[in-house]
């Protein structure tokens, strides 16, 4: 039974990744980007944190693509993989503190690149604020899930520390 959907504001954002990315397992991503309005339950998270994060884009430090990684929590950050897939994260904890949660998926949206799609999510969106956008948010509609964890997918080139912590969130669809 879910309840009445609340509207993530941003004090839920203004955490640590490692908070906020498995509590956004099982929320609801809204989004009003295209001509019709989109639900998806939020399936899959990854957690990138810091410049220490050798996974994370801000890992070597602050350039025009990873500024936003820097701003206030809540802001979108979307760029575009293999030049051709959006992928969508959202800044969390402190500003100045580059982290965020990559989307990794949604109920029947097996990927990030097929999320954003799903969502109508492009380049236009990096830097809106999730908290504060008529076109896109996140809702807590009650329903508690179950997840498990596993290694972050597709970071190669990170350090063998980065590429083997569990910061991957999976909602466990059997509960």
């Amino acid at each position: 039974m879910h309840g009445e959907s609340v509207k993530l504001g941003a004090e839920f954002f203004r955490r640590d990744v490692l908070e906020v990315a498995p509590e956004l397992v099982g929320k609801v991503i809204v989004s009003r980007i295209g001509s019709s309005e989109v639900r998806v339950r939020i399936a899959e998270t990854e957690a990138y944190r810091g410049e220490e994060d050798t996974a994370c884009h801000a890992h070597k430090g602050r350039t025009k693509r990873t500024e936003v990684l820097y701003m206030q929590s809540g802001t979108v950050y979307v760029y575009l993989c293999y030049g051709m897939h959006w992928l969508m994260n959202i800044v969390t904890g402190d500003e100045g503190s580059p982290q965020a949660v990559l989307l990794r998926a949604g109920i029947g949206c097996d990927g990030p690149a097929k999320l954003t799609k799903a969502l109508g999510v492009t380049g236009d969106e990096n830097r809106v604020s999730i908290t504060d956008s008529p076109k896109i948010w996140i809702e807590d509609d009650g329903m508690t899930c179950q997840y498990h964890t596993d290694t972050r997918v597709g970071i190669g080139y990170a350090t063998k520390e980065y590429r083997d912590k569990k910061w991957r969130f999976i909602l466990d669809l059997n509960d």
